[in-house]
């Protein structure tokens, strides 16, 4: 582990209107009810959306990220068709966010090629060497394709290594997912193609135990931090993002 290109969905389902119960509902400027694979505007913000605090951090550049632990992208990033995306073979290294959010609702779309493998961190900080070291980290994976995938705990939208997903709701490799990170104090859930698949509580004696049992014992402050960045993982795949947009609670 380390650190959404067919046209696909918009992100604009609210967790209140899926299946799973949730955080979303009505007033979030976001669509609700059945998610679709359907043709729809990218990295675009309604007045409605704006309006109940949403932001994007996709807007056809990469002026809201910079490099873990550096000021400028690394070079294989770009931002191009309306993604953000990583194409190994040039400079590597994962990106987070230029500003930080503590109690935040993430939406984004996803894409990986067979046997890809990539991330969406938040909470990190820059007091380790990696993001994965400071932040939990939401899977993004080729369920079928990579060896991750074989394990719960490791598929995609899994809090990896920790809590795995209660279904796999993943669309074929090649299609847009939808993802969705809610953080509300030490509560935090992933959603799916508008399912709400992992949820837990931060800070717990439950959160201690698990992490003990993984190599993220190793750094004590992981998952510990009030507030951080939110990442992209480089780990070595193609990946795709888009509509990426965050609102604070």
């Amino acid at each position: 582990m380390r650190l959404m290109i067919a046209v696909g969905t918009v992100v604009l389902i609210g967790a209140g209107g899926c299946r799973g119960g949730g955080a979303g509902g009505s007033g979030d400027g976001m669509e609700t009810g059945a998610v679709e694979n359907r043709e729809a505007p990218v990295n675009r913000l309604t007045a409605e959306a704006e309006e109940a605090g949403w932001r994007l951090l996709s807007d056809g550049t990469l002026d809201a990220w910079r490099g873990y632990r550096r000021d400028d992208v690394p070079g294989g990033w770009s931002a191009t068709d309306g993604a953000i995306s990583f194409t190994p073979g040039a400079e590597s290294g994962s990106i987070i966010t230029r500003d930080q959010f503590a109690d935040f609702e993430l939406a984004f779309e996803w894409r990986v090629e067979e046997r890809g493998n990539s991330g969406v961190f938040y909470k990190v900080t820059e007091a380790e060497r990696a993001p994965y070291w400071t932040g939990p980290e939401y899977q993004v994976l080729d369920n079928a394709g990579h060896p991750d995938g074989r394990q719960p705990e490791t598929s995609a939208g899994a809090n990896y290594a920790l809590h795995a997903p209660v279904e796999d709701v993943t669309r074929p490799v090649g299609d847009w997912n939808q993802g969705r990170i809610v953080v509300r104090g030490p509560h935090v859930e992933h959603w799916m193609n508008g399912v709400k698949i992992v949820e837990y509580e931060l800070w717990t004696d439950e959160w201690r135990a698990l992490v003990a049992e993984t190599k993220f014992t190793e750094w004590p402050g992981y998952g510990m931090a009030e507030g951080g960045h939110v990442g992209l993982q480089d780990h070595g795949d193609p990946v795709w993002y888009r509509n990426v947009r965050i609102r604070e609670r």
